[in-house]
């Protein structure tokens, strides 16, 4: 072949993933369905019901609430669609609620109570545990006012946590409120009326909701000139005084355990004569109102603690906002250190989001769990299901083809194994019989089922144990063992391989 040849082909594609997005195989994938679906239960059991919106949004709709706003894009991934307007992936599923809210307002019941789960995507910068495509589960009630909606949404939180194996003491809600942050930022003198309140005031909140993942070194330089982080990258800051920084530095540090010593703490800030008391006032009425519900109804401080340190990003929230943490302590990676994890989930009450819409406020309060990043912590915590455990284990039947003229004998036998409530497929592929044993071991199944010339003749069918095979392959030391050994294969007659295959699964 000559040189002009070679360089006219197409280069070949590199098989690449994005930077910041996974794939999930089936046994991770399964466990997550399975998880949500028992999320999804709670939900029913309280009352919501489920709604579904797409994944596209105009971007106009989906608004800049996003806490990455030092990007040119605001943290989303966007497009220009034939008609001259900009879409956007949604970053949440909160949004596209108030949209859809704001839509059938008329039509709905209120309040409006539903649950949803998702893809969501950010074009945020990516990290250990943070990707850019990632699975939400929401609940919402939008329309109600009271604390009573919030102290559910904390309630689910903790429920939630409980029926998926994470015992009482290995999680924690913790709840602040945006009016006292905001009073706080008034008493240091931001000026509402200045044009450049509104960026100011993101920029500081933003600093503080990074409280965990940096630490308090970190957010002193966030809140003064600025930090650059360990690639290089320079986050410019909120310019404060020191001053105003000690004064935000001593809000955010507690190590408080109880409900009323938060609030009693708090309360020295209700106190200024200065601007932002009154509002401070007011958070503090409503987190006492939560304390109130809350404690009547058994869910004490070990499972939902006020915390002044908990700020949550997104922009839309005006009152009570919330926080999941793990207790990962037990926990460890793949690596063996101690496996980390931030905020499983979160979320607060954003009572001005439909009011983009529809002009007029509407309450809303709701919670987010990162199904995700709750999969894995659980993982790593020892925490999963028994339906979750369940899907990790070897059930698949593989029929082998011994006789391609006997095809429809062999789907036949699938379709039997079907009914019988055994998970099970014919081989479809082209390959001989070690082939097609690698190609059941690869797939995880537990038996193979072999029907050739010997096994016709004397009207039964082989069935080879994989699952029994891996295991004994552990333990065997070597090849004359191995030959020695009957520990993986069995003959049974045709009318009794029902019976014995669900004998091996453990199928009633």
């Amino acid at each position: 072949m000559t040189k002009a040849k070679r360089a006219k082909q197409p280069k070949a594609p590199k098989p690449r993933l994005p930077r910041g997005l996974q794939d999930i195989d089936s046994k991770p994938f399964t466990q997550q369905i399975n998880m949500v679906s028992q999320l999804a239960s709670l939900c029913e059991a309280h009352g919501f019901c489920a709604l579904d919106t797409p994944a596209l949004e105009y971007a106009d709709v989906l608004g800049k609430f996003l806490p990455d706003a030092e990007r040119p894009n605001e943290g989303v991934f966007a497009l220009l669609d034939d008609d001259e307007q900009w879409l956007s992936l949604r970053y949440d599923l909160t949004a596209p609620l108030a949209r859809y809210v704001a839509a059938h307002y008329d039509q709905l019941p209120k309040p409006f109570r539903r649950y949803q789960w998702g893809w969501v995507w950010r074009n945020e910068k990516p990290g250990l545990g943070r990707f850019r495509q990632f699975m939400q589960f929401d609940v919402d009630t939008v329309g109600a006012s009271g604390a009573q909606a919030d102290v559910e949404m904390c309630m689910l939180a903790a429920d939630f946590m409980e029926a998926l194996g994470i015992a009482r003491g290995d999680y924690l809600l913790r709840v602040n409120n945006r009016k006292i942050l905001d009073g706080i930022l008034l008493s240091l003198g931001l000026d509402p009326d200045d044009a450049a309140y509104e960026m100011r005031r993101l920029t500081i909140l933003r600093a503080m909701d990074k409280l965990d993942r940096l630490g308090m070194d970190a957010i002193r330089l966030l809140l003064g000139a600025g930090r650059k982080d360990e690639s290089g990258d320079f986050t410019e800051g909120a310019g404060l005084g020191a001053a105003a920084i000690d004064k935000i530095v001593d809000f955010l540090q507690t190590d408080d355990k109880d409900r009323q010593a938060v609030l009693n703490r708090l309360g020295t800030h209700a106190q200024d004569k200065g601007k932002g008391a009154e509002l401070v006032k007011i958070g503090l009425h409503e987190l006492a109102l939560m304390d109130e519900l809350l404690t009547q109804l058994g869910y004490g401080a070990e499972r939902v603690l006020f915390d002044p340190s908990i700020v949550r990003g997104l922009d839309y929230y005006t009152g009570p906002v919330f926080e999941m943490s793990l207790n990962m302590s037990s926990a460890k990676s793949q690596t063996g250190d101690a496996a980390r994890v931030g905020a499983i989930g979160g979320g607060g009450r954003y009572d001005g989001l439909v009011a983009r819409f529809k002009g007029v406020a509407i309450p809303a309060t709701g919670i987010s769990i990162g199904i995700n990043r709750l999969m894995a912590a659980r993982e790593a915590m020892g925490a999963m299901t028994e339906a979750e455990q369940e899907a990790g284990k070897a059930r698949l039947v593989v029929v082998l083809v011994m006789d391609k003229t006997r095809l429809g004998d062999m789907l036949a036998l699938v379709q039997q194994l079907r009914k019988a409530g055994i998970q099970a497929e014919l081989y479809m592929g082209d390959g001989g019989m070690k082939a097609q044993l690698r190609y059941a071991d690869i797939k995880g199944a537990a038996l193979a089922l072999i029907e050739g010339e010997d096994e016709l003749a004397k009207g039964v069918i082989t069935i080879k144990d994989l699952a029994l095979g891996r295991q004994k392959a552990a333990e065997i030391a070597d090849n004359a063992e191995w030959r020695a050994s009957q520990h993986a294969q069995q003959q049974v007659k045709k009318e009794a391989l029902i019976a014995m295959i669900q004998q091996k699964l453990q199928i009633n």
